[in-house]
C-alpha cells in the first residue's frame, strides 16, 4: 500500500491531490493535512466524491502529523504564496518558519520515507528542510525545474507544431530567476535545436521559461496545474521505482546547496545524480546559479 501525505491544501497541495486521483496513480493511501482542519476535511470529502469515475480506489482523508509516520512520501506544500511582483527569494523568510514547525512536527511522527518539496524559494526550501530533518540527503528533494522544463518542452513544440513528449532538453539549475535553458542539449528527433529554431526563438524561449510563472501569477493569481502534474510525475517513479530522469532539485557536496540538473528517480528517492556536458558559458550559468544559491542558503541561515 502506497502512501503518501501532502501538508498544504492550498491551490498546490490540491492541484497535485487531483493528479493523484484521476491519473490512476499509484498512489493507494492519500492524507490530506493542513492548519485549517476544516479545509483539510472538505477538500477530502471533495476528492472521494469524484471516486466513482476515478480510474482506482484510493483512500482519501484528512489527517495530522502523525498519518506521516508510515507514509512513502510527504510531500510539502504548505507556506506562503507569491504574490504578484515579488519574487520567490522574497519567500524565503516567512517560509523558512513555517517550514521549520513543518519539518519538526514531521520528525516527530518518526517519519522514514522521502521529502518531496514543492514550496518556494524552492531549492533553499529543500536544503532547509534536509538539514532540519537530518536524513541521507537521496530521501529530500524538490520539484526543482520538472516545471521550468515543461515550460521549456511545450514552448519548443508549440513552436515547431510537435508533441511535446518528443522535445528532449532540460532547465537547469535554480527555481528561479537564474534558471537557463542548456541549449546545446535541447534535440528534437535527434536533431539539435539549433538546426530547427534560431537564436532570436531560443532567446525568446529562454526569456519565457523564466518568466512565465510571473506572467500566469499576475493573471491568475497562482501556478497550480502544472506543478501538480510534475508532482504526480515523481511520485509515480519514485512508488513505481521507474527510474525516470527528471530535473529535480538534489543536493550537492561540493556546493552545499541544492540546485536541479537530471536525477534518476526511484523507490529510494534520488537514485544516481547524472552528469552534463555544458558549454563554457552554460557552465558559467550554472555557477551564477549556484552562488545565487549559496547566498540565500546564508541569508537563511542569518534569519532562523
Amino acid at each position: 500500500m502506497n502512501k503518501v501525505v501532502i501538508i498544504g491544501t492550498g491551490n498546490v497541495g490540491m492541484a497535485y491531490a487531483y493528479s493523484i486521483v484521476i491519473s490512476g496513480s499509484f498512489v493507494d493511501e492519500l492524507v490530506l493535512v493542513d492548519i485549517n482542519k476544516d479545509k483539510a476535511e472538505g477538500e477530502a470529502l471533495d476528492l472521494n466524491h469524484a471516486l466513482s469515475y476515478a480510474p482506482k480506489k484510493i483512500n482519501i482523508k484528512s489527517g495530522t502529523y502523525a498519518d506521516c509516520k508510515n507514509a512513502d512520501i510527504v510531500c510539502i506544500c504548505a507556506g506562503a504564496s507569491q504574490l504578484p511582483g515579488e519574487t520567490r527569494s522574497d519567500l524565503l523568510e516567512k517560509n523558512a518558519k513555517i517550514f521549520k514547525s513543518i519539518v519538526t512536527e514531521i520528525k516527530k511522527a518518526k517519519f522514514a520515507g522521502i521529502y518531496l518539496i514543492a514550496t518556494n524559494p524552492l531549492d533553499t526550501m529543500t536544503y532547509l528542510t534536509m538539514k532540519l530533518a537530518g536524513v541521507n540527503t537521496n530521501k529530500v528533494l524538490g520539484s526543482g525545474t520538472t516545471l521550468d522544463t515543461a515550460r521549456l518542452k511545450y514552448m519548443v513544440a508549440d513552436k515547431l507544431h510537435l508533441n511535446a513528449k518528443d522535445v528532449h532538453g532540460y532547465v537547469l539549475g535554480e527555481h528561479g530567476d537564474s534558471e537557463f535553458v542548456a541549449w546545446d542539449n535541447v534535440t528534437v528527433g535527434g536533431n539539435a535545436i539549433s538546426k530547427l529554431l534560431s537564436k532570436n526563438n531560443m532567446s525568446k524561449i529562454n526569456y519565457d521559461v523564466k518568466t512565465s510563472a510571473y506572467d500566469i501569477i499576475n493573471k491568475k493569481g497562482n501556478t497550480s496545474y502544472g506543478i501538480g502534474m510534475c508532482l504526480l510525475a515523481i511520485t509515480n517513479s519514485i512508488l513505481n521505482n521507474e527510474r525516470k530522469i527528471m530535473t529535480v532539485s538534489c543536493y550537492s557536496k561540493e556546493h552545499d546547496c541544492y540546485f536541479s540538473k537530471p536525477c534518476v528517480i526511484g523507490r529510494n528517492g534520488i537514485q544516481k545524480q547524472l552528469f552534463i556536458n555544458l558549454s563554457d558559458d552554460d557552465t558559467a550559468k550554472l555557477m551564477n546559479s549556484i552562488i545565487k544559491l549559496q547566498n540565500d542558503k546564508k541569508l537563511l541561515e542569518r534569519k532562523l
